[in-house]
């Protein structure tokens, strides 16, 4: 009899701490899933915004809005946002405040990243847009800015390979990392923003003038004397020479090229995220793009108008890259700062829901 009731004891004792995880666990999936998670995302040619829920591990987004405003215009050359491109901006955020408070969104984070961070009046113009609108603008560190798009990208890494490249041609700025991809979480060894964007670039040498050989070369040359350094310091050639790399390309030149690429009758994220293309590939379409006139780049279905003038600055970086780390393929990524956020605020409701800070 002792015996048996030293067996029950035993037994409920080891019960006991599946029931607490078990329990633990459903208030942490209960915290995130009580909140609607809103994330903009206010870069130097685009205003994004992402409103989701929870769904498992993932999330479902019910509300949604991208806007180009151009808010870099002229810091290239003055250093400050010039008026117009502040109230364009203004009116694309009221926009992302309005869905925002429609959703009910409760757990939000809006931030700013190469403009607002290279312009003199920046703060100037988040106190604005706090008065004005009531969004707590945040102008984010290059890091923080890659550190998030890598958590909002890091599902596509493939983990059998030790390291990844990950890149991110924006408008002001282009943010590179270097990452190891072993073990559940991807991990940021080391991140580098250089300052040319397609609109400064495109600024700097001409909307059009980008397009000849001389410019265009000049821009590799320049990012690849520039991408010499950070390969160095992490010898990133040695493990390319390996096959040691992975290489993922989240910016809107990537995904450009990539619809091209298809020949999509209209842009389609459901096709394109995910998509791995050959370097080989990449250097045909860019090449097809630049000798496209402007017209006809701003007619095709898959480029546009408002992106006519820019793509060519971005296939020049894409092309030093390429040229730099001759990992002869990149997986393409139609996601990155928004989505990082909103997972991160997900997690963060799990975790002080279930006591931890």
């Amino acid at each position: 009899m002792a015996r048996m009731a030293g067996q029950n004891s035993q037994n409920s004792l080891h019960k006991r701490p599946n029931r607490n995880k078990r329990n633990s666990s459903n208030n942490k999936s209960h915290g995130r899933l009580r909140h609607t998670y809103a994330a903009v995302d206010l870069g130097t040619h685009n205003c994004r915004l992402l409103v989701a829920r929870p769904t498992g591990r993932a999330f479902r987004v019910i509300d949604s809005f991208s806007r180009t405003v151009r808010l870099g215009e002229g810091v290239e050359q003055d250093g400050n946002l010039c008026e117009a491109a502040m109230e364009r901006t203004v009116e694309a955020l009221k926009i992302c405040a309005s869905k925002i408070k429609r959703n009910r969104a409760d757990r939000i984070r809006c931030v700013a990243t190469e403009a607002c961070r290279q312009a003199e009046n920046g703060p100037n113009f988040e106190m604005r847009v706090r008065t004005e609108l009531g969004l707590e603008l945040e102008t984010i560190s290059c890091e923080e800015e890659a550190r998030l798009a890598l958590e909002g990208c890091s599902p596509l890494l493939d983990r059998r390979r030790p390291n990844g490249l990950m890149f991110d041609i924006g408008g002001g700025s282009t943010e590179l990392i270097w990452l190891r991809t072993e073990g559940k979480n991807p991990e940021m060894v080391d991140s580098i923003s250089i300052p040319n964007g397609v609109v400064s670039l495109s600024e700097r040498y001409g909307e059009e003038a980008i397009c000849l050989q001389e410019p265009y070369e000049e821009i590799i040359e320049d990012m690849e004397e520039r991408l010499r350094v950070f390969c160095r310091r992490h010898q990133i050639g040695d493990a390319v020479r390996n096959d040691e790399v992975q290489m993922l390309g989240a910016s809107g030149t990537v995904t450009t090229l990539a619809s091209v690429y298809l020949d999509l009758p209209r842009y389609d994220r459901s096709v394109v995220d995910g998509l791995t293309l050959g370097f080989d590939e990449l250097m045909q379409v860019s090449e097809r793009i630049r000798r496209m006139a402007c017209e006809e780049r701003a007619t095709h279905p898959c480029i546009g108008s408002e992106r006519a003038k820019l793509v060519v600055a971005g296939c020049a970086v894409l092309e030093a890259i390429m040229r730099r780390w001759t990992v002869g393929r990149i997986r393409v990524a139609d996601r990155g700062v928004r989505e990082g956020i909103l997972l991160e605020l997900m997690r963060e409701a799990g975790a002080k829901c279930d006591g931890r800070e």
